[in-house]
């Protein structure tokens, strides 16, 4: 991998990463579209890392809440109740989901997942699902001629069983084209939860599994020895950059406008690429390794 092309997977990863258009089929398509060969699931895994950094670093009162009060739940009872506790408990139950898939289906992530025709149906299927919640949540919000606004759950609302649904949507997500923050703000909005609260925890949640399958990665690739550290390391550090300031906008933009522009991008470029593959321009297996 060249340092050009780091530069620009890296912005791609930090663009896409948080917003609910997939970035590991962005990845994928740009190396596609570009003649490069496929980045792979281990850089994805290494350079969401440093989007994650950039999670915790926006979210950092709240993680430092919730460790500190999951900590200290342990041994004291009483603080159980605790929101923050809680929330640490719903962040761990959550993450099991995509724990289990992630170990089990390594092979076809790696593999047969990354063919072009199953992520660009993954891009429409969850650009439609991402819609018909979005619709529900707003026809919620402003009611109706004959029915009042219905109030949504916020996070304070959240149980193990939404914790777990959660979850369950979130290991959708090892498919390149689904997107974790579509699937798993999709899943919250269908619970009946705000805009805002769905992707606060989308966030959240993400933190063990991608910051996990990071140094999972990283010591494959260690011991492997087939990743261009260099440019890995350097698309990270892009990736936290981009990633921080995508975070600070899109969670500004979620509290007044709806995913919809995001539904009509992710229907289009998921029929450009169908229609693409279809003609013969692009290779379902373009840029992977022996393919």
């Amino acid at each position: 991998m060249s340092w050009f092309e780091s530069l620009i997977l890296g912005l791609v990863q930090g663009l896409t990463e948080f917003l609910p258009v997939s970035s590991s089929a962005h990845l994928r398509l740009t190396a596609a579209f570009s003649g490069w060969e496929d980045p792979g699931a281990a850089f994805t895994a290494i350079t969401q890392i440093g989007t994650e950094a950039a999670v915790l670093i926006y979210f950092r009162k709240d993680i430092g809440r919730i460790i500190s009060a999951w900590t200290r739940s342990l041994t004291n009872k009483a603080l159980r109740s605790d929101p923050d506790a809680r929330m640490g408990w719903l962040v761990i139950v959550g993450s099991i989901p995509i724990g289990v898939l992630g170990v089990t289906l390594k092979d076809q992530i790696e593999g047969p997942f990354r063919d072009l025709r199953i992520t660009a149906t993954m891009l429409i299927g969850m650009g439609i699902v991402l819609g018909v919640a979005d619709r529900l949540a707003a026809r919620d919000e402003s009611g109706g001629k004959h029915r009042a606004p219905k109030q949504r759950k916020a996070l304070e609302d959240l149980g193990v069983r939404d914790g777990l649904i959660y979850g369950v949507c979130q290991a959708m997500a090892l498919i390149p084209g689904v997107s974790r923050s579509g699937a798993t703000i999709s899943g919250g909005l269908f619970m009946g939860y705000k805009r805002e609260a769905a992707a606060r925890y989308s966030f959240l949640l993400a933190i063990p599994a991608v910051l996990a399958s990071g140094v999972f990665e990283l010591k494959d690739a260690t011991e492997g020895g087939h990743v261009s550290w260099g440019p890995t390391i350097f698309a990270t550090i892009i990736a936290f950059g981009v990633g921080y300031a995508v975070i600070a906008w899109f969670m500004k933009f979620i509290s007044t406008r709806s995913f919809m522009p995001f539904v009509y991008y992710r229907i289009a470029l998921g029929v450009a690429v169908i229609v693409l593959v279809s003609a013969g321009v692009l290779s379902p297996h373009a840029g992977e390794s022996g393919g």
